[in-house]
């Protein structure tokens, strides 16, 4: 596929952010992008011009933010709202082998979906969540850089990352990494085992540490995984919010978040 025939949808409601900065991340490799409200999926209330098909587009993405407030759960609504429309085209969507994304509120969101952690290739959504994000150990909003060390070597959204230690920042109230009780031995075992955990929290020393290193008490220092098939990933920390090096105080140039999105650009032209 040639990179100007790849479309990424950026997908948005009300209480989302971050579109725009992601957008602009995968315009700038010289994709088309756009952020896509979900009502354009599936409302006779939208101009026809408006309307889109999840498979108009290779890549989906769902941003960071607080969609419909955050209420009940953190990703709760939004996951629903996208469930009870667009199950059939997102399942057929990930069988196809396109990526999706999901970041902060986005990974809560694909939790919710039960797209992540994604054990069963033959079902890509889960009838129910098998995990959660649930409230930080800190009991509090945590906004600060984050160190993260690569884990996994066959997620497509990692593949040209070189570094081992890369800096995201992180926002959120509700990032810890839960699996069920009980069953939090062998969910790691399958995660290990598949290479699905693909970042984890490190210190600046490039150790598993705990708070503040890890901002939000996450299982095992998780900080984002993938699921079996490795195309649909979600991670707490930002990394359109260090795409340039201007947003990261390195002036010219790009951040670590560059990698994520230039490998999964590379990943669609192969396709």
């Amino acid at each position: 596929m040639d990179r100007g025939e790849i479309r990424v949808a950026v997908l948005r409601m009300e209480g989302t952010n971050c579109e725009d900065e992601t957008v602009k991340a995968f315009k700038s490799l010289g994709v088309e992008a756009e952020a896509v409200h979900v009502k354009q999926f599936y409302s006779d209330m939208i101009r026809f011009e408006e309307q889109r098909s999840v498979f108009d587009y290779q890549c989906l993405v769902f941003p960071g933010g607080f969609s419909a407030g955050d209420y009940i759960r953190a990703g709760a609504i939004f996951s629903a709202r996208v469930k009870s429309v667009l199950r059939k085209d997102l399942e057929e969507f990930i069988k196809m082998g396109y990526p999706i994304l999901g970041i902060c509120n986005g990974f809560q969101v694909l939790v919710e979906l039960g797209a992540l952690p994604g054990f069963d290739e033959d079902r890509p959504l889960a009838e129910k969540p098998e995990m959660a994000l649930a409230m930080n150990d800190s009991s509090r909003f945590e906004c600060r850089p984050s160190l993260l060390k690569k884990e996994s070597e066959k997620c497509v959204f990692v593949k040209t990352l070189k570094k081992d230690v890369v800096m995201f920042p992180v926002a959120h109230a509700e990032g810890k990494v839960v699996f069920p009780s009980g069953k939090e031995e062998e969910y790691l075992e399958r995660l290990i085992s598949n290479d699905q955990i693909v970042f984890r929290y490190v210190d600046d020393k490039g150790e598993y540490a705990g708070y503040p290193w890890n901002p939000n008490g996450s299982f095992y220092n998780i900080a984002g995984i993938c699921n079996a098939s490795h195309t649909v990933f979600g991670l707490m920390p930002h990394p359109e919010r260090a795409f340039f090096g201007y947003q990261v105080g390195k002036g010219e140039g790009y951040g670590d978040g560059y990698c994520i999105f230039r490998s999964v650009v590379d990943y669609l032209e192969n396709l």
